[in-house]
């Protein structure tokens, strides 16, 4: 498995590879007004939630710039890349010389993604300068997603972008930027993009072959993925519409019956290969909770706000724990959803 489909969801296309980009017309538009003006930011943050389509826009533009050189004569738009291009062959294989893709890296060891981007892979970006540096060409990083930076490996992108080199181009990704360090932030021009709307969302699956019917799983699909394709192929591919489903009757039910149903989704929940699908029902969860905490506020009852809150965090440290002692998932899964059932 290589680091760049490392983590792919089934169904899905590498933004690499992705010849299609839905929804975010007008960054694209303001992302070759900027590089044509030769005015352009050296480090651009293109904000939003996950899977709506920052990395994809990322290597596109990557692709625009490395194809128009010179930005003087560069197109006021980005077109679709023509795969069969050199340019374009070599940015999705990962053999470009004048594009670097930080991510989380495979564990040679264990052969799954490492929990954060590391110093060590940040170094590839001084290496990665130092042998282009007498090119003459664009040089571009890209970094995905730059909230899995640990702190050393945050410094130490940030001494980059505080001396950056000639004619090099950081696309920083980020999910949540208010995580980023403050001073990250302030080096890079901010690009914020929207969830997708219901057709963009629609026309994003059809072109991944998966086109919604127009039934029940349409609706709710589009109901639940909150305008980002891979929430969409969690629900499609990995069952999390029956997941959403099993927890609905753990909540409705009571007694014996509440119990029989804890057990039967904590044993899909902690079963093999259920890394995607755990993650999406804790997802789903601290959005639940989080919702009836901001119900009860609005209805004034404070204590209930503040306990279904404190939930929130209670989970997220059980979770950290559970993971660092290797501690039984299943159990784990059963006490956050005994707490809340409360």
């Amino acid at each position: 498995m290589s680091d760049e489909t490392a983590g792919l969801l089934e169904g899905a296309v590498p933004p690499a590879r992705n010849p299609h980009l839905y929804g975010h017309q007008d960054a694209e538009d303001f992302l070759a007004r900027s590089y044509r003006s030769g005015k352009g930011h050296h480090a651009i943050l293109i904000e939003g939630p996950e899977g709506i389509g920052k990395a994809t826009l990322a290597f596109r533009f990557a692709n625009h710039v490395l194809s128009h050189p010179d930005p003087a004569i560069a197109p006021d738009h980005i077109a679709n890349p023509d795969l069969n291009s050199p340019i374009s062959r070599q940015i999705a294989t990962g053999a470009s010389h004048n594009l670097l893709h930080l991510a989380r890296p495979v564990d040679e060891k264990t052969g799954k993604t490492k929990t954060a981007i590391t110093v060590d892979e940040v170094r590839r970006a001084g290496h990665f300068f130092s042998q282009t540096s007498g090119t003459g060409n664009w040089r571009i990083v890209i970094i995905d997603p730059a909230d899995d930076l640990n702190r050393n490996a945050a410094n130490a992108i940030l001494k980059i972008l505080e001396e950056p080199p000639r004619r090099a181009l950081f696309l920083v990704l980020s999910h949540a930027p208010g995580k980023l360090l403050p001073t990250i932030r302030s080096r890079c021009q901010s690009l914020r993009l929207s969830p997708l709307g219901d057709q963009d969302l629609s026309k994003a699956l059809a072109g991944l072959g998966m086109p919604l019917d127009g039934g029940k799983t349409q609706e709710m699909v589009l109901g639940m993925s909150k305008g980002s394709v891979s929430q969409a192929l969690k629900l499609l591919n990995y069952g999390g519409t029956e997941i959403i489903s099993a927890f609905e009757e753990v909540v409705a039910a009571d007694g014996p019956t509440a119990r029989k149903a804890m057990h039967r989704l904590a044993d899909v929940l902690s079963g093999k290969d259920s890394e995607v699908i755990f993650g999406f029902f804790l997802e789903h969860l601290s959005d639940h909770l989080i919702a009836k905490a901001r119900n009860a506020a609005l209805a004034g009852d404070l204590s209930t706000a503040d306990r279904q809150a404190k939930l929130v965090s209670d989970m997220t440290e059980k979770i950290t724990i559970a993971q660092a002692y290797n501690l039984d998932r299943k159990q784990t899964i059963l006490s956050i959803l005994d707490a809340a059932r409360r």
